[in-house]
């Protein structure tokens, strides 16, 4: 009951905590500051690139700082509002002070912070390396994780198939070490770039990951045997860490999709979705990131399953 009061009493908050998150389906100005904000990330990233090029640096380094300039201040902006609405989260603590500290050192939290903090700096000074300090706004591709509910899947897989791909790291780090220590043994005698593990270790890791440079290979018939050993346990593990991670997203995507078709099957039994139905039929289309139009054609070809269900009861 005192949540609920709680709630009654900041609606404005909460109202702005719902702009400010992922927006819903039908959420058109949550939808729009995603957008917005999504775009001007997009335009900064754009900015950054472009401004190391010294020519273009020169004629257009006015619009480069007024993008700066912009995209500080808004950012600044929403992580104030961001600090302000987390008091409206009430999954959080029952503690209006915990709710924000929670945010502000969340993992979102400290990307919001991180992404202003390079350019305040950049312009106080403190005889700072500039490029470092350009090249740290990069950080802010990583807000667009606060934009799409596509991440959260990621997440989510790369969290429940943690311990498969730590297990799989675990082998690619046991190679690298093992080839190293071969071609030192092997190699090492005869060329510069196999003089010590660490320096073998280049090559380990360039092809293990099927990247291969070529500035360095073995040129023994021992190191070459040993190289093609190391290539087939690269591509072996490589796959399979790229198995894991894609087919654990795949079944994610799956057992929503399955979730949304029970959730508004079981939402049509009495023929009438109500208002607390469809929103939680609404955020599980959200979490999957689907548009309008799908949730719609979800929605109409439950109903025809229901009607036919019907009929063939009646």
């Amino acid at each position: 009951m005192s949540m609920i009061t709680v709630q009654k009493a900041h609606p404005a908050r909460d109202r702005l905590l719902e702009i400010l998150d992922k927006g819903s389906v039908n959420d058109r100005v949550s939808r729009a500051c995603d957008y917005f904000l999504s775009g001007l990330i997009i335009v900064n990233l754009v900015s950054i690139c472009l401004e190391t090029i010294p020519s273009l640096q020169i004629q257009a380094g006015k619009i480069f700082l007024f993008i700066e300039y912009f995209s500080l201040f808004v950012f600044s902006i929403e992580y104030g509002l961001r600090i302000w609405t987390a008091a409206s989260n009430y999954d959080f603590s029952p503690s209006v002070i915990k709710r924000r500290l929670n945010y502000i050192f969340s993992v979102t939290g400290l990307i919001d912070l991180f992404a202003i903090l390079p350019s305040m700096l950049q312009f106080v000074g403190l005889g700072l390396d500039l490029r470092w300090l350009r090249m740290m706004r990069l950080i802010r591709l990583l807000k667009i994780s606060h934009y799409s509910s596509a991440f959260d899947n990621l997440f989510e897989v790369l969290r429940e198939e943690g311990k498969p791909l730590a297990a799989s790291l675990y082998l690619l780090l046991v190679a690298i070490f093992f080839s190293s220590a071969c071609l030192y043994l092997v190699e090492g005698d005869v060329q510069e770039a196999f003089q010590s593990i660490p320096e073998s270790m280049w090559w380990s890791v360039v092809t293990l990951t099927t990247v291969g440079y070529g500035d360095a290979s073995p040129i023994t018939p021992l190191g070459k045997f040993f190289g093609a050993l190391t290539s087939i346990i690269g591509v072996l593990t490589v796959a399979m860490m790229t198995g894991i991670v894609s087919s654990a997203f795949t079944a994610k995507l799956a057992s929503k999709k399955e979730a949304l078709r029970n959730e508004i099957a079981e939402a049509l039994d009495d023929g009438i979705i109500t208002e607390e139905e469809m929103e939680g039929i609404e955020a599980l289309a959200k979490s999957m990131s689907l548009s309008p139009e799908e949730l719609r054609s979800y929605l109409k070809y439950e109903a025809r399953k229901a009607q036919q269900k019907q009929k063939g009861g009646g």
